[in-house]
């Protein structure tokens, strides 16, 4: 948080495949101890192996409406008022909303069961077929997520 003035938004390159920023940030997030040429040959298989099952010629159109079916709404955020802390529903603004699904799309496939798939590229493929179908422990998050937001309406009026 700075300390005077506005900060700028970082503007984040396109990857060079596929020319989507959205690959990049995905590429970005499966990146594990800063090994990014894995991170990518991980994640272009799995678009890869996306578009030969969805026989389609644009995988990253199936990725981003996999991430739209993640995409939360509404989110719980502690605010402390009397020395309680009350679980306050709050709108997500665009930007979490986007990195919100793409980290639980990423956490659903390391989670999956290992007797399924042997690599991670076979997992992370399985569960963007799942959220863009609906289903999958990454919209599963999702609706947990809107449940407790709706639960703790009550305190909507807590809202800073």
């Amino acid at each position: 948080m700075p300390r005077t003035g506005k900060t700028k938004k970082r503007q984040i390159s396109p990857d060079p495949i596929y020319q989507s920023p959205l690959v990049t940030k995905l590429v970005n997030k499966v990146m594990k101890d800063g090994k990014k040429s894995i991170a990518q040959k991980q994640v272009y298989k799995s678009l890869e192996i996306l578009a030969k099952q969805t026989k389609t010629d644009d995988p990253v159109a199936v990725l981003r409406q996999a991430i739209d079916n993640v995409k939360p709404s509404m989110e719980v955020r502690s605010r402390r008022v009397g020395g309680a802390a009350y679980q306050v529903p709050m709108p997500v603004r665009g930007e979490r909303r986007e990195a919100l699904a793409i980290r639980w799309i990423i956490q659903a496939a390391r989670n999956r069961s290992n007797s399924e798939y042997h690599h991670f590229y076979d997992k992370l493929t399985a569960e963007l077929l799942d959220a863009n179908k609906g289903q999958g422990g990454a919209v599963d998050r999702k609706t947990q997520t809107l449940k407790v937001a709706e639960a703790n309406r009550a305190f909507s009026h807590f809202r800073w």
